[in-house]
């Protein structure tokens, strides 16, 4: 299930935790409302399920429709077999995904000090609070971080991301990335087409794709 929660307005290390007191949780129902796509994939299929069902079921979010059996799966969670991370250069499940989804491009990117190019400078980019004009599509091979997303109130909802996860983060949408404590992922990048990276920091309400995640959030009021 995912681990998400709204954040402190602690300034300390923000590898931390950083947990509201007290806890407030946050689910994937209000992820959705957001505009943000989680996937742990996780079965409720009983035993002697035969696992026949045509296509992968996905969460219900406005721009993906497709049908879920009630019966067997999680509709907050895909597909009906998990993705292996361990295997993730032929996994079957994998390759759905992508075809669905049109993420045409990838590759790899692990973030350490011992890998990752100007590592301090990479890392207080990924933190400053910025959009993109396009998706940003992470699935984890390895290791954990913190997505940081902002909800309709303009609060700080953070995002646990470990070995297994894949996220969907909308064009337009505020967030930022950090590595927790154990300073380590490595992570699967995906795009439809060529690949975009430009990191817009905030304010840039002025984008096209700012103004249309907000008019996303008006309409999931």
């Amino acid at each position: 299930m995912v681990q998400a929660w709204y954040m402190d307005e602690s300034t300390a290390d923000p590898r931390l935790p950083h947990r509201a007191q007290p806890d407030r949780p946050v689910g994937l129902e209000q992820l959705r409302t957001l505009g943000v796509l989680y996937w742990k994939m996780v079965s409720l299929c009983s035993p002697g399920c035969p696992g026949t069902h045509s296509r992968p079921g996905w969460p219900r979010t406005p721009e993906i429709r497709l049908p879920l059996p009630p019966k067997c799966w999680d509709y907050r969670s895909v597909p009906p077999r998990p993705l292996d991370a361990d295997k993730y250069e032929n996994d079957p499940e994998l390759e759905k995904i992508r075809k669905t989804r049109n993420y045409s491009w990838m590759d790899i990117i692990t973030i350490c000090k011992d890998t990752l190019p100007n590592y301090e400078e990479k890392i207080k980019m990924f933190f400053e609070e910025h959009l993109h004009l396009d998706e940003e599509i992470r699935y984890i091979l390895e290791g954990s971080g913190y997505f940081d997303v902002r909800d309709k109130e303009d609060k700080w909802i953070r995002i646990s991301m470990e070995k297994g996860d894949m996220i969907t983060l909308p064009a337009g949408i505020y967030h930022r990335f950090t590595l927790d404590e154990k300073n380590y992922v490595k992570a699967m990048r995906l795009f439809v087409g060529e690949p975009v990276w430009t990191p817009y920091n905030r304010p840039a309400d002025h984008f096209d794709a700012r103004v249309q995640y907000v008019r996303f959030l008006e309409g999931t009021a």
